[in-house]
C-alpha cells in the first residue's frame, strides 16, 4: 500500500492540465499497447503514415520547430507520456511510448516523425549484446520520447 501512496501524493501535487496529460497519455498508452498485441505491425505501420528515408524533405520539415506554443506542448506531452509510462501495469517501452505521444501530437495539430533505428547495443560491462530495435519520436523541434538514442545506432527510416 506504501508504494502506491508516493506516485499518487505526487500525481495530486501536479497542476491540473499536466495532471489531464498524464490521464490521456495512459489512455493512449494503452491503446498503443492493444494495437501492437491485436494488429500485425505491417497493418500497424499503415497507420502511423508515409515511410521514408530520415533526409527525406518532408521528414526535415516535419522536425523544424514550428512555433513555440507547439513546441511547449510538444515537451509537455514527452513529459507526460515518459512519466505515464513509468506507472502503467504494462510495459510501456519506446515504441507504445512514440506512438501514445504521435497520437496526441496529433489530436493538436502537430507534425511529428517516427524514427526507427537500431544496431548493436552495449551491456552495463561494455560488451555487444544482441541486435537492438528502438523508436523515438521528435516534433517541432523537440525531443519527445525515446532519448537519447544509444550511440551506436543507426536510424533505418521514418514515418511523416
Amino acid at each position: 500500500m506504501r508504494s502506491i501512496r508516493h506516485p499518487l501524493r505526487r500525481f495530486a501535487q501536479v497542476d491540473g492540465r499536466r495532471r489531464a496529460l498524464v490521464v490521456e497519455a495512459v489512455a493512449y498508452l494503452l491503446l498503443a499497447r492493444l494495437a501492437l498485441i491485436f494488429i500485425s505491425f505491417p497493418n500497424l505501420a499503415k497507420r502511423f503514415g508515409a515511410f521514408m528515408s530520415p533526409a527525406d524533405s518532408r521528414a526535415v520539415e516535419a522536425r523544424a520547430r514550428v512555433s513555440h506554443e507547439q513546441a511547449a506542448a510538444a515537451t509537455d506531452i514527452g513529459w507526460a507520456v515518459t512519466r505515464a509510462a513509468r506507472y502503467v501495469p504494462f510495459r510501456a517501452v519506446c515504441l507504445p511510448q512514440a506512438m501514445a505521444a504521435r497520437l496526441m501530437l496529433k489530436r493538436r495539430g502537430i507534425a511529428s516523425v517516427l524514427h526507427f533505428g537500431g544496431g548493436k547495443a552495449r551491456d552495463g560491462l561494455g560488451q555487444n549484446t544482441p541486435y537492438e530495435a528502438h523508436a523515438w519520436l521528435d516534433a517541432a523541434g523537440v525531443e519527445v520520447t525515446g532519448y537519447p538514442v544509444t550511440k551506436g545506432f543507426v536510424e533505418i527510416g521514418c514515418f511523416v
